[in-house]
């Protein structure tokens, strides 16, 4: 009887049916220089038409004021910080995925790293519109920078929200940073294979003179592991100081330490579901199942999983501490919080976040396309709640019942979320359509052949 011994050294492949390098050109390029299908232009009309949803719902909320939200006392915030966390949330997958996981020399990220990159700048984008207009008077918002005190303009730069300012800022200008550098190269590759003179000088314009020489590659490389290197620590600080917003207050709810590495891996969590989500749609239909293979979304499905188990812990512990300090503010908080007015929103919570994610311990639900598309959507679906629950249980019953109230959001600010993903869609299936979605160079890099020792398919 014999046995067989699998070998340690052979790897599951990263790009599949047997492409060559001139073959993952022509795949990748192929969505960019053909004419646009029908779903696209069918969807970039749908997510246009949300889009200017959105705009109509901040011109009203400009020319009437915050009155058209739905906040009173003590709910002073409510869909506009819920939106504001989550889109932040969403927009940190990208970073990891592109700065991590390549200061670890994680191969398998060369196929979803442009992809991922591209959704954190639009998801950030997104953020900044809830931290422009939910201070009310935006007009005035020139107040967030730092302008020297001789204007006689005194900002108070203590305020958490003044934090978010930086952070969200500083975190979009390196993620995009990142993410054009690492364009660079395929935009020369579109520049070179451009057949008409408009597609010539606009890619070449912004290939920035590219040519492929020894010295270009070097000064790449360079700047591309400095981004890298900036944007590993934005990873864990964004969200940490997003979080700040509620743990630096004294409400009970709020006031807690676990926030910021319980809002990291939240973030991490939901931008991983988001990036499949999108990833099972757009490798359908722009047929790049050879590069964005099973083995990718397996691995991502992982760490959903992990990173599920990780938010699931942080709930029970928020408990646990609210129990184990005596307080009985902080209790009462808790035991709102789980079976008070809001107990639909906080068990459905638990439900997306918890539950379901755990079905990823099964190899064949995290092999299955439709399972994990469902499932990366009740994701995202659980972490809104997350960030609602957060907000509103906290604060609609303070220390005066007196003052308790029940938080509902008026049809303006539904409308402004829901316009919300026409912006982030909008500017997705621009990418999709105009750039390449799968970094050619990169993924070219892990190939076989890219290997100087390979030859004929062997390794010698």
């Amino acid at each position: 009887m014999s046995v067989i011994v699998e070998d340690p050294s052979v790897r599951t492949p990263l790009v599949l049916g047997g492409h060559t390098f001139e073959s993952v050109s022509d795949a990748v390029c192929a969505p960019v220089e053909q004419k646009a299908p029908k779903w696209w232009i069918a969807s970039f009309a749908v997510a246009v038409s949300l889009l200017s949803l959105m705009l109509a719902m901040l011109g009203k909320l400009v020319w009437t004021g915050v009155g058209v939200w739905g906040l009173n006392n003590p709910v002073m915030w409510g869909w506009d910080l819920v939106g504001f966390v989550f889109w932040v949330g969403i927009g940190h997958a990208g970073t990891l995925i592109s700065a991590i996981l390549f200061l670890f020399r994680q191969k398998w990220r060369t196929s979803i790293n442009r992809f991922a990159e591209a959704m954190t700048i639009f998801a950030v984008m997104c953020a900044g519109i809830y931290i422009a207009f939910h201070v009310g008077r935006v007009w005035v918002a020139y107040y967030l920078f730092p302008i020297p005190n001789s204007m006689a303009m005194w900002v108070n730069f203590r305020s958490p929200l003044m934090w978010d300012v930086f952070a969200v800022s500083t975190y979009f200008t390196i993620s995009l940073l990142f993410w054009y550098v690492g364009l660079i190269p395929d935009l020369a590759t579109l520049r070179d294979r451009a057949v008409t003179k408009t597609r010539k000088i606009w890619y070449g314009i912004f290939a920035m003179g590219w040519r492929g020489a020894n010295r270009h590659w070097q000064h790449y490389e360079r700047a591309y592991l400095i981004l890298a290197a900036l944007s590993t620590p934005l990873v864990l600080s964004v969200h940490s100081i997003v979080s700040f917003d509620f743990a630096v207050s004294q409400l009970p709810g709020w006031h807690t330490t676990i926030f910021p590495p319980y809002f990291v891996a939240g973030a991490i969590f939901s931008g991983f579901a988001m990036v499949v989500t999108l990833m099972v749609i757009a490798r359908k239909l722009f047929k790049l199942e050879s590069f964005m293979t099973m083995h990718h979304l397996e691995t991502m499905n992982k760490i959903i999983l992990a990173t599920g188990t990780m938010v699931g812990y942080a709930y029970g512990m928020e408990f646990f501490i609210a129990w184990y300090s005596g307080n009985p503010y902080e209790g009462f908080a808790f035991v709102n919080r789980a079976f008070g007015p809001y107990a639909w929103a906080y068990w459905t919570m638990i439900s997306c976040n918890v539950i379901f994610p755990q079905l990823f311990w099964f190899k064949k639900i995290r092999r299955s396309i439709p399972a994990m598309f469902v499932i990366s959507i009740i994701v995202n679906i659980g972490m809104w709640f997350e960030r609602f629950v957060i907000t509103a249980t906290s604060l609609h019953r303070d220390f005066l019942p007196s003052s308790w109230f029940y938080y509902s959001p008026t049809w303006v600010e539904v409308c402004q979320f829901i316009g919300s993903f026409g912006l982030f869609l909008t500017f997705f299936l621009l990418f999709l359509k105009y750039l390449p979605a799968i970094a050619i160079s990169e993924v070219k890099g892990v190939m076989p052949e890219a290997d100087p020792h390979h030859h004929n398919g062997g390794v010698h």
